[in-house]
């Protein structure tokens, strides 16, 4: 991706920290030090910061709504950071949900939508970053005890299908769409979770979240050389040797390209 405008885009940072007596929710101790770190780590790589706090659900929509409506067209990037309470929940498209202060829920695939290329024309073409610090439901990872690296797995050889109802070949007389340059809706998304769906996401009063310290501190190093995707898997690798209960990063990747930030 070709990022040359200054600044690069939008960086909206949703950090929900005390929540309402009757969500049950506990207070997100170190949520603030995270926010803090996130802030000025994106300033650094030349974004326009946006920070809101504690905001129910329903503010929390009206925030990504208006960021997706505003006139990207002169910027190349937009991301979007939310730290809160989470859980498993059904889905479609990705997997999570988020809650608000009040605690009431927004599905993670509802907040990405906003931005996807059909909700957002001026972000059409360009990288849509998101990441997640969230419970992904409350199960706790104990991990398993590793022998030996795992054996790759051989191509198997098959004929490509499409996991899809079979396409139906129009018949000659048929009126055909004249041909249009277009992309996927959801193409340019990235979504990067601080753990696996249905499990727990550690976080530290003292340090933050061990997601948010391990990107920020990642990114910071690595940010001038490498591209995002790989720096995630160093994130991944990282968070995965944590602790005695166990927690496993992962993202759900549509870009197109190869994402590099702008580093000053």
């Amino acid at each position: 991706y070709q990022l040359k405008a200054n600044p690069c885009g939008y960086c909206l940072v949703l950090n929900n920290v005390t929540f309402s007596r009757d969500s049950n929710l506990s207070t997100r101790a170190g949520s603030d030090l995270d926010c803090e770190k996130l802030e000025k780590l994106f300033r650094a790589f030349s974004f326009n910061v946006l920070t809101q706090r504690d905001l129910k659900t329903q503010e929390m929509v009206v925030e990504l709504q208006k960021l997706a409506q505003q006139d990207h067209s002169a910027l190349d990037c937009c991301v979007v950071v939310i730290l809160s309470h989470g859980r498993q929940t059904s889905h479609i498209q990705f997997p999570g949900a988020i809650y608000g202060t009040d605690g009431n829920l927004i599905p993670v695939e509802k907040i990405v939508n906003y931005f996807n290329g059909s909700n957002c024309p001026s972000l059409r073409g360009k990288p849509k970053l998101f990441f997640i610090q969230a419970c992904g439901g409350d199960q706790r990872d104990r991990g398993f005890v590793v022998n030996c690296d795992a054996p790759g797995e051989e191509a198997s050889g098959s004929p490509l299908e499409a996991d899809a109802n079979p396409f139906q070949t129009p018949q000659a007389n048929a009126d055909q769409p004249d041909a249009v340059a277009c992309l996927p809706t959801p193409s340019d998304i990235l979504v990067s979770y601080s753990t696996f769906p249905g499990y727990v996401s550690w976080r530290e009063e003292s340090k933050g979240s061990w997601y948010v310290e391990t990107l920020v501190k990642v990114l910071q190093q690595c940010a001038h050389a490498e591209d995002l995707l790989s720096m995630l898997v160093k994130v991944t690798d990282a968070v995965a040797a944590k602790g005695t209960y166990k927690q496993m990063p992962g993202c759900f990747n549509f870009l197109r390209k190869k994402f590099f930030f702008i580093c000053q």
